[in-house]
């Protein structure tokens, strides 16, 4: 029997057995049908191909905190046996029982990932040292513990790494500074606490805490160090003490408010509700059909997708900048920080635009109040201003995008102001932010950034020393967004500006080496950097010319302009054929050794890396080169091969969500291949019927007749009943609410939307 996931009341529903011939009141049964988050499984991803692992975080959607276990270890994080404690919005709550010990490499405790429970909403583990076992759980702005010490036992709570105030019995406030910002906790206690005593802690190295702070899921705050107490209690037998902690950027006061404000009831209550947010979110998109693996995949990769950027906005409706060090009015929007452009603007933004518009322009909001208080348009975003990470200017894709598909309550003349001013005013340079540089005006009178010669030394100190000029994919990146800067120019009758901007978004052209049909390095001269190897060119990580990735994949970069791309190649047929020979193409050496070089080329099909942001769009490509059967068969070849509901079920960096969003999008059938187009392109869908519910009560169908494993290709399409003959959809056509009927079957249809 297929499941059809989708929000439901109650914790039974009726069901219907042998086709809907006998009826069973839900009250009755003993069958629960899974709601949505009950196929997440936070632990996908716990283990990382080569470089960063997934954490399994439990927090609301878009929460401003995050609960993990801070374990020592590597960042495998599922291989870490040892706990240093829990994270409490700047401090780290750690029990223990017996002698109070002051060192983490002393009170840390053993612990069994198979004795654990994570789920979205949920969290449980078993201290083996003390046989305690901590519940967690949390709201939107406070976190929620509940802690079960055995009996007989001297029962202590450590509060490690801050400031800390005890009023009466039943409360601890204070506060803790880490990267330069002041977080504020106030928890009140179910029991009071026996006695209390300060203590300094000394830290043996700790991994964990609290994200949403900018500062991401990687190290948090707090951590094992610094002064903090030690609190006394004395349980009954099988008694629960719990501990409910609210944050804040603001004041103390504000922290009470915070928690005042999201927990309402006990700790089981909060955990219900949680659960029931999280139900909320994910029920907006119901899937029917496909394997009980697929519908845990698609799940989590929904949560994984909602894990950010992080709203920080406090009870009357304020919010702290890191910027200017002030408290501000967030005027009706909420504020999000802790995002990167770079790996978001592609697939994560537009799937949650689909989902909650309003929560999108309200991060385009955020941006606008960050740059009145900078002077400039952030491209990462975080709660200590912009950290200038990776290349190119894609808030301007993430602005435009939003835009162009009618969300539009925010400053438009200012966005287009910031955006003008990142493209003509700040530099391009990898990891820098801040003024035009002399390669920066070089850059703007030929329309391209030089690379130094094979083996040269770079000279330049406004180059970052590790992540060198990247000067192909700075400039391909940046046409991209010049592109959907001139769009904007174009929707705000600024035609002189729309020149410029489209002139720009054809500086890729420059870089097209149509002797060998790669984007290639160019030199200050003009002349194409010698001996350049478009596969393992470019050193570490391929810098010296790419981020992260190499030609053959940054060949393809040209989302403004793909007839264009296609027509440098000399055709559609050649283009084909550059598409087919990348999924085939071997590293040339051993996989070690590329590896070791591109460490973040994970998920190899040939040289198509499933596991970094770049290739996102490129599977996509074949339906603009007339042969859509092909984009259909490499979809499902990616998420069959490297999607899985294993520890190592991503196949790179899930950078935020940025991945997950992918699978998402791609298991639908559908993706947005070009950032500022109101359009996507569709791909071969995962389930037999996927519906969308909309913000603005409207439903989006998507039924695909006959899907199976083997039954991926499109033979026909119908968009509401009317025929479907290219490979495309408009967001209007989705935002209005309708049906998508594909008629799937087990060989390509050759005729069906090559046109």
């Amino acid at each position: 029997m297929n499941t059809f996931t989708k929000p439901v009341t109650g914790a039974f529903i009726a069901i219907c057995l042998f086709a809907g011939t006998l009826h069973v009141q839900a009250q009755k049964s003993k069958i629960k049908i899974k709601e949505p988050v009950d196929y997440v499984d936070p632990t996908i991803g716990g283990l990382g191909h080569l470089l960063t692992a997934t954490r399994p975080s439990v927090q609301l959607p878009y929460g401003m905190v995050q609960c993990v276990p801070m374990t020592t270890g590597g960042a495998d994080v599922y291989m870490n046996t040892k706990i240093t404690g829990f994270p409490a919005a700047g401090v780290t709550l750690m029990p223990v029982t017996g002698n109070i010990e002051t060192s983490s490499a002393q009170y840390a405790s053993d612990f069994d990932r198979d004795f654990e429970v994570v789920t979205p909403y949920y969290g449980s583990a078993v201290l083996e040292n003390y046989d305690i076992t901590t519940e967690y759980t949390a709201a939107r702005r406070a976190v929620y513990y509940r802690f079960t010490y055995p009996q007989k036992s001297p029962a202590h709570l450590l509060m490690i790494g801050g400031e800390m105030t005890t009023e009466g019995k039943t409360i601890v406030s204070g506060s803790n500074n880490a990267q330069g910002v002041k977080t504020y906790f106030y928890a009140v206690f179910s029991k009071p606490f026996t006695s209390s005593s300060a203590q300094t802690f000394t830290s043996g190295g700790a991994a964990g805490g609290r994200r949403g702070a900018g500062g991401g899921a990687r190290g948090g705050f707090g951590g094992g160090g610094g002064t903090g107490l030690a609190l006394d209690f004395a349980p009954k037998p099988g008694e629960k003490i719990s501990v409910k902690v609210g944050t804040s950027n603001i004041s103390l006061d504000e922290a009470k408010a915070n928690l005042m404000a999201d927990v309402k009831g006990d700790f089981d209550q909060t955990k219900l509700a949680n659960r029931a947010a999280w139900n909320h979110e994910l029920g907006k998109i119901a899937i029917e059909g496909g394997t009980e693996k697929e519908r845990t995949i698609f799940y989590t990769a929904l949560y994984r997708s909602m894990g950010r950027p992080n709203d920080m906005t406090e009870v009357g409706d304020q919010y702290y900048s890191g910027i200017d060090k002030q408290v501000h009015p967030a005027a009706g929007h909420d504020f999000y920080v802790g995002d990167n452009y770079w790996d978001t603007h592609r697939a994560l933004h537009p799937l949650q635009l689909l989902l909650n518009p309003k929560a999108e322009v309200d991060m385009i909001n955020s941006l606008l109040h960050q740059y009145d208080e900078s002077g400039w348009l952030p491209t990462c975003p975080t709660l200590t201003g912009d950290r200038g990470v990776m290349i190119g200017h894609h808030g301007t894709t993430f602005i435009t995008d939003v835009y162009m598909k009618g969300y539009r309550d925010f400053d438009v003349e200012k966005a287009y102001a910031g955006m003008r001013k990142n493209a003509t005013e700040a530099t391009v340079l990898p990891w820098k932010r801040g003024p035009l540089t002399e390669l920066d005006k070089f850059y703007q009178e030929k329309g391209y950034l030089p690379a130094l010669a094979k083996g040269e030394v770079e000279t330049n100190k406004d180059v970052h020393p590790s992540e060198k000029r990247q000067a192909v994919a700075v400039t391909l990146e940046n046409a991209v967004d010049d592109w959907c800067l001139a769009q904007m120019a174009k929707a705000l009758h600024k035609d002189d500006d729309y020149a410029l901007f489209m002139k720009r978004a054809h500086n890729y052209e420059l870089l097209f080496n149509k002797t060998t049909n790669f984007m290639s390095p160019k030199s200050a001269d003009g002349n194409w950097v010698a001996d350049f190897d478009p596969k393992r060119g470019g050193g570490s990580g391929g810098r010296d010319y790419f981020a992260e990735m190499n030609s053959w994949t940054y060949t393809f970069q040209v989302q403004q302009d793909i007839p264009g791309l296609i027509n440098l190649f000399g055709g559609k047929e050649p283009f084909i054929a550059r598409l087919d020979a990348l999924f085939v193409e071997p590293p040339g050496t051993s996989k070690w050794t590329f590896l070791g070089q591109f460490p973040d080329m994970t998920g190899l099909i040939g040289q198509y890396s499933a596991g970094n942001e770049p290739s996102a769009d490129v599977a996509y490509l074949y339906n603009y080169a007339g042969q859509p059967w092909k984009t259909q068969f490499r979809v499902r070849q990616i998420m069959k091969i490297w999607y899985d509901d294993r520890l190592l079920g991503i196949p790179g960096d899930d950078d935020g969500g940025a991945l997950s969003a992918w699978y998402v999008f791609s298991s639908m059938g559908f993706y947005p291949v070009t950032p500022g187009s109101p359009n996507y392109s569709i791909g071969s869908p995962l389930f037999k019927h996927i519906t969308l519910s909309l913000t603005n009560g409207k439903k989006f169908n998507i039924i695909a007749t006959n899907e199976s494993e083997r039954n991926k290709y499109i033979q026909s399409a119908k968009m509401n009943g009317k025929a479907l003959n290219g490979p495309w959809f408009s967001h209007a056509d989705l935002a209005n609410g309708g049906t998508l009927v594909l008629e799937m079957g087990p060989k390509p249809n050759k005729t069906w939307g090559t046109n």
